[in-house]
């Protein structure tokens, strides 16, 4: 009998946010649609279900890594990508999300190392959080994952949020436009090996001694 390859692309995405009402999680709501439409098996999920206590070494070494960071790190495994829609807190990211990347970054092998990610904000700020995700990739990528480099920053999304869309035909395209330019890359990256060592070469570096990345398996 011939065994047939699983080749559809599958994402995990949630929002940065705790609130009910969170514009990123509308958006994350949105991307989440859009990857469906795309063709991807998406998992949406939500920061309540990786809740972490403040990270502590003593914590770790007296009980472990905490349920809600395994749920993260299952889910990560479970999936080829993530889109994550991160809030903005004075110019930088959430601190509850930072925190849970720090506990998550402590099991081995390294769950973010190569998995494709794709950054959103929504804000009602004019900079539409894009402040917070520049600061949210520098974890992420010194974790070894391949953010994507179009960031989508939704500026006065109280405004350009309607009733959990984007009545903006134009805006909307974008978005929809990064979205699925984002899953074009990490499929091809599933299918094709090959894309990890063409990835470093498009940012133009390499992961230095320093890194937090596990090492290549032999």
């Amino acid at each position: 009998m011939t065994q047939t390859r699983d080749t559809s692309l599958k994402v995990l995405v949630f929002a940065g946010s705790l609130r009910a009402g969170s514009l990123n999680k509308t958006l994350a709501a949105l991307a989440a649609r859009a990857a469906t439409a795309g063709g991807a098996i998406v998992d949406l999920a939500s920061m309540h279900d990786f809740d972490v206590p403040s990270y502590d070494g003593d914590v770790e070494s007296a009980s472990g890594i905490p349920a809600g960071a395994k749920a993260l790190e299952q889910r990560l495994l479970a999936n080829d990508a993530f889109i994550i829609s991160s809030p903005e807190y004075n110019g930088s990211m959430p601190g509850t999300l930072k925190n849970l990347i720090d506990w998550t970054s402590r099991f081995r092998p390294q769950p973010f190392d190569g998995r494709h990610g794709l950054l959103l904000s929504a804000s009602p700020s004019m900079a539409g959080g894009n402040r917070g995700l520049w600061s949210l990739r520098v974890p992420f990528e010194h974790l070894g994952a391949r953010i994507y480099p179009d960031m989508f920053s939704l500026a006065t999304a109280h405004k350009t949020l309607v009733d959990g869309d984007i009545p903006d035909a134009t805006l909307k395209a974008r978005f929809e436009k990064t979205v699925l330019a984002f899953l074009s890359l990490a499929e091809a990256a599933k299918h094709y090996p090959c894309m990890k060592r063409a990835w470093v070469e498009f940012l133009g570096e390499t992961p230095g001694p320093t890194d937090r990345v596990d090492p290549p398996s032999s």
